[in-house]
C-alpha cells in the first residue's frame, strides 16, 4: 500500500546548533541552571530553529471548530448552536484567545471543519476559513466518528493551514479548538490510545455537574466496547472516536514536523490532537512543545504518555489555544534571555571554577 503524507519523514532537530545553544548557555553571566526550564527552552528552540540564538517573530495561532454526534447523547452543558456562536466572536475579537492572539502580536485564524449547522458568515471575515467536512460528526458511542474519506479530508485541513503559513512565513504554530462535544471525544481517543478506562480520563469540559459527567463515562465506554481497539492502527482509532476539528489539528501537527515549524501544544482537547499525530508519525514528538497541564483530570497521563513537561499549571481549562498563548511570552524570554545577556567573558566577570 502507498505511504500516504503523514507517514512521511519529519525534519531532524539540528544537534550541532543544539550543542552550541548548550554551550552558550554555560557561558552566560549566571549560575548554570539558575534560569530552569527557561535554559532548555531556548536551546530546544536553537535545535528546531537551526540558529543558537533563536528568536520567535511571526506566529500563528488557528482555532479549528467543528461538533460531535456523541453530544445527542447528552454528554455537554452547551447547546451546538454554541460553536457557530464563537466563531463570530473569535474573528469579531471578542474571545479570550482574540484577546490573547493580540496581545502576543500573533496572527490569528478560525476554520470551520465541520459544525452542526449550516453557516452563513455573510460578513468579510478575511481570517475565516470555510472548510466544513460534514455537518458534525457521528455519534461515537454507536458509529464511527468519521468515514476513512472524511478523516483524511480533516487530515488534511490540517495540512494546508500549515502549508499556507509556511508560505507565509510563520515560525511557531499554536491550535486551538471549538466543538461541544469535543471533551468527550478527546476522552475516548485518550483512554483508546492509553489503555485506560474512562473513569480516569473523563473530566468535566465546560463544567458539567455529577450526573452528566456519569453520563459521559458511561456514553465513552459504549464507544469503546464496539471495537476491537487491539486490531485496530492510530488512524483507525482517530476515524472512530475523533472529531474534525482533533483531526485536522492533528495534521497541522504532522505538517509542522515535516515543514520544520515549532508547535506550541495548548490542553486537553490539542493534547489529544498530538497524541495521535505521533502514533501516526512518531518523529512529530521532537517539534512538539507543551505550554500547560489542563485542569481536566486525563490530561495529565497523556502528557506523561508523550514524555511532555508543560510550562505551567494555572488551573486552565478553556480551550481555544489559550494555555498556549498564555505561555508565549515565556518562550519569547526565554529566546530573549539567551541571546542578550553576556558571557562571562564578554562582562568582565569571573565565572565560577
Amino acid at each position: 500500500m502507498a505511504q500516504v503524507w503523514w507517514q512521511n519523514d519529519c525534519l531532524a532537530i539540528n544537534e550541532k546548533v543544539k550543542t552550541e545553544a548548550q554551550e552558550r548557555q554555560s557561558m552566560l553571566t549566571k549560575p548554570a541552571g539558575s534560569l530552569g526550564r527557561l535554559e532548555n527552552v531556548a536551546i530546544t528552540l536553537a535545535s528546531l530553529y537551526g540558529d543558537d540564538k533563536p528568536q520567535i517573530k511571526q506566529p500563528l495561532i488557528t482555532i479549528f471548530a467543528a461538533d460531535h454526534g456523541v453530544v445527542a447523547q447528552g454528554v455537554s452543558a452547551f447547546p451546538q448552536a454554541v460553536t457557530v456562536e464563537m466563531i463570530r466572536n473569535f474573528v469579531n475579537g471578542g474571545a479570550a484567545i482574540s484577546v490573547l492572539a493580540k496581545v502576543n502580536q500573533a496572527s490569528l485564524n478560525v476554520v470551520n471543519c465541520g459544525t452542526a449547522f449550516e453557516t452563513d458568515f455573510s460578513d468579510d471575515y478575511q481570517t475565516l476559513l470555510d472548510k466544513h467536512v460534514a455537518l458534525g460528526t457521528a455519534d461515537l458511542s454507536q458509529e464511527s466518528a468519521m468515514t476513512p474519506q472524511q478523516l483524511e479530508q480533516a487530515l488534511c485541513i490540517g495540512q494546508q493551514v500549515v502549508e499556507q503559513g509556511k508560505k507565509d512565513g510563520i515560525d511557531l504554530f499554536i491550535a486551538g479548538d471549538m466543538g461541544i462535544g469535543n471533551t468527550t471525544a478527546a476522552a475516548a481517543l485518550a483512554c483508546a490510545y492509553l489503555g485506560q478506562p474512562a473513569e480516569v480520563m473523563t473530566g468535566r469540559g465546560t463544567g458539567i455537574d455529577d450526573r452528566v459527567l456519569m453520563n459521559r463515562i458511561n456514553v465513552i465506554e459504549q464507544g469503546l466496547g464496539r471495537l476491537p481497539l487491539a486490531n485496530l492502527s492510530a488512524e483507525q482509532i482517530l476515524q472512530e472516536l475523533g472529531g474534525f476539528e482533533i483531526a485536522a489539528i492533528a495534521g497541522a501537527y504532522i505538517r509542522c514536523a515535516q515543514l520544520g515549524i515549532p508547535a506550541l501544544v495548548d490542553g486537553f482537547i490539542t493534547t489529544a490532537a498530538a497524541l495521535a499525530a505521533c502514533k501516526m508519525n512518531p518523529q512529530v514528538h521532537d517539534w512538539l512543545l507543551f505550554s500547560h497541564q489542563s485542569d481536566e483530570q486525563g490530561h495529565k497521563f497523556m502528557l506523561a504518555e508523550l514524555r511532555a513537561e508543560p510550562l505551567l499549571n494555572l488551573g486552565m481549562r478553556l480551550g481555544e489555544g489559550s494555555g498556549a498563548a498564555t505561555a508565549l511570552p515565556l518562550l519569547r524570554q526565554a529566546c530573549a534571555l539567551h541571546n542578550g545577556m553576556a558571557t562571562f567573558a564578554e562582562a568582565s566577570v569571573s565565572s565560577s571554577e
